[in-house]
């Protein structure tokens, strides 16, 4: 469930409440989202099957520049990219550390999915 930016796709609320059909979930998750973004998310937001599912995903997720080029080159995530880490990859890990140790993980042919 590593989505293509190294984020772990089983850790979030959005994939979570979808997966459970968790309403109260969805709920709480927009509430977190709103104010960590300063944007205002609404529970009938929060739907996401995974970044790499051919499903539904959250809004933010379905139009990532991040996403987009690794599908575009046909990758299951950046990690399995020759320009690894291009620049805009490197300033999103940047914030996410769990992200990157998920990417290098899977470059070094570790744990991951």
């Amino acid at each position: 469930m590593i989505a293509c930016c190294g984020l772990d796709c089983s850790q979030c609320g959005a994939f979570k409440a979808t997966a459970a059909g968790d309403d109260d979930l969805r709920r709480r998750t927009a509430e977190e989202w709103s104010k960590m973004f300063g944007s205002k998310i609404a529970p009938e937001d929060i739907n996401c099957t995974g970044c790499r599912g051919t499903g539904v995903r959250f809004n933010y997720c379905d139009a990532c520049e991040i996403r987009k080029c690794a599908v575009g080159r046909r990758l299951d995530t950046c990690a399995d990219c020759r320009e690894y880490a291009c620049g805009k990859l490197d300033e999103f890990l940047k914030n996410a550390p769990a992200a990157k140790e998920n990417l290098e993980n899977l470059r070094s042919g570790g744990a991951g999915s």
